[in-house]
């Protein structure tokens, strides 16, 4: 290929592959009706952002390659249609990856939670010990230009695999399409009911997965997942290995979590119940790519997480304050959680923000009762604006209190007032952690310290 056009270049994944596929040396072009940062500075430094926001028929024509379509666009998009009408190879972005990379062994990290997490452990571990790889992270990591790598020459492809559709007009999850040879799934928890809207439906996303796995190929999962148990039990794909895991052992000194090992015990950067179970997840993938036990532990020691995944924002003397990407129940509970438990003796303050379509969503939020229940204070934020701009039902304030289930549960739906609450329940001995996939409405989490006075 020499030629690709990107309908609706602006989305995260969407605009990493552009960048990639530009530093190859590939001519692309694209188009969006709105780019927000980071891909708007992004796209520009590299010289490939639209000229003008908007859907341009002009822009396809024969000359093109392909036509790699986001899930941001619709079905009737007028470039999508004249690509279709010229009669252009179309790709989502999933489906052009699996083209690219159907000779190489293929990484699948999957799961409701924990995907970029384990995705990340495994690329940094392999690139400490000098393993070749391509890749595709949902989330930009520390020490990387692009978040998708695609060469001719790297034996192996990791990809985090999404379960949301891949495109408006290939309306299957994106993970159907990349047919593993290594796969993980780290736990089910019902997300994206706006595309899944039963349970049992959702379920079914992952039992489709295990079925694509090449035969001969490995799962492993996690064993304390009920619904994973089952899937096991049903073996959708005879031709597999079904491994098990479970948390990495370890244990917690003066705030730090030390892995236990046969070689001794491994200080960590990272800690949580979570993330020890997403590292035994990355260990066995890594055993499965040539890694040994004693260079993956001298590996995995200098890993200090994903961007957003429970990122330490400041630490003074007695006070610490977190962000995480946590907005789901499960991450919400799992993240709350860690914290507490890592931090004993420190008063927790937890705060959320509603913001996903899920979350906002009326029929979903009891889904949250007792996710914050290891916070010692815990507020829950969310815009009213933001449900309307959705087209969803408005929800009070009484309703996400119920949710909860947390009679001192805190909400606030005015960005001002939650700093004001904030500021004013600051205690010597705290932790403070901000948990969204949003940003609270403007919120500059790097001023935050300074705003709530934390020394």
């Amino acid at each position: 290929m020499k030629k690709v056009h990107f309908i609706a270049i602006g989305g995260s994944a969407m605009h990493n592959l552009a960048l990639a596929m530009h530093e190859q040396g590939l001519q692309v072009s694209g188009s969006d009706d709105e780019i927000f940062e980071p891909s708007r500075t992004r796209l520009s430094e590299a010289g490939i952002l639209p000229s003008a926001e908007g859907w341009f028929p002009e822009k396809i024509n024969t000359e093109l390659d392909a036509v790699i379509l986001g899930m941001h666009a619709r079905a009737d998009n007028p470039e999508l249609l004249k690509a279709q009408e010229l009669g252009l190879p179309v790709f989502s972005y999933p489906g052009y990856i699996y083209e690219v990379s159907r000779n190489k062994k293929r990484i699948v990290i999957g799961g409701s939670h924990g995907k970029t997490s384990i995705t990340a452990m495994v690329l940094h571990v392999l690139g400490k010990c000098g393993i070749a790889s391509d890749y595709l992270v949902g989330a930009q990591l520390k020490g990387y230009k692009t978040m998708v790598k695609l060469t001719k020459e790297a034996p192996l492809v990791l990809l985090e695999g999404d379960e949301y559709l891949s495109s408006p007009v290939e309306r299957v999850p994106k993970f159907h399409l990349y047919k593993p040879h290594v796969a993980v799934l780290s736990g089910i928890a019902w997300d994206h009911i706006n595309v899944f809207p039963t349970f049992e439906n959702y379920v079914d996303q992952f039992r489709v997965f295990i079925s694509k796995i090449e035969p001969g190929g490995v799962l492993f999962y996690y064993s304390g997942d009920p619904e994973l148990q089952k899937l096991a039990q049903e073996n959708p794909n005879p031709g597999i290995r079904m491994v098990a895991y479970d948390a990495h052992d370890s244990v917690i000194k003066n705030g730090l979590t030390f892995l236990k090992t046969l070689q001794g015990e491994v200080e960590l950067k990272i800690f949580g119940t979570h993330n020890l179970q997403n590292l035994q997840a990355a260990k066995l993938v890594c055993n499965e790519a040539g890694v040994s036990d004693a260079d993956f532990y001298n590996a995995i020691s200098s890993f200090e997480g994903a961007a957003r995944r429970l990122e330490k924002v400041f630490e003074g003397h007695s006070q610490i304050l977190f962000k995480d990407f946590a907005h789901s129940p499960s991450k919400l509970k799992a993240t709350t959680d860690a914290v507490k438990q890592q931090f004993p003796e420190k008063f927790l303050l937890a705060c959320m923000e509603l913001h996903t379509f899920s979350s906002l969503n009326a029929e979903f939020l009891d889904e949250y009762r007792g996710c914050m229940n290891e916070a010692d204070k815990a507020i829950v934020y969310y815009n009213p604006h933001t449900v309307e701009h959705k087209k969803l039902a408005a929800i009070t304030p009484e309703q996400v209190k119920k949710a909860f289930d947390r009679e001192d549960l805190v909400v606030c739906n005015n960005s001002a007032q939650m700093i004001e609450f904030l500021q004013e329940n600051v205690l010597p001995e705290e932790v403070i952690l901000m948990m969204s996939s949003g940003n609270f409405d403007g919120i500059k989490m790097e001023e935050l310290p300074q705003q709530l006075g934390l020394s």
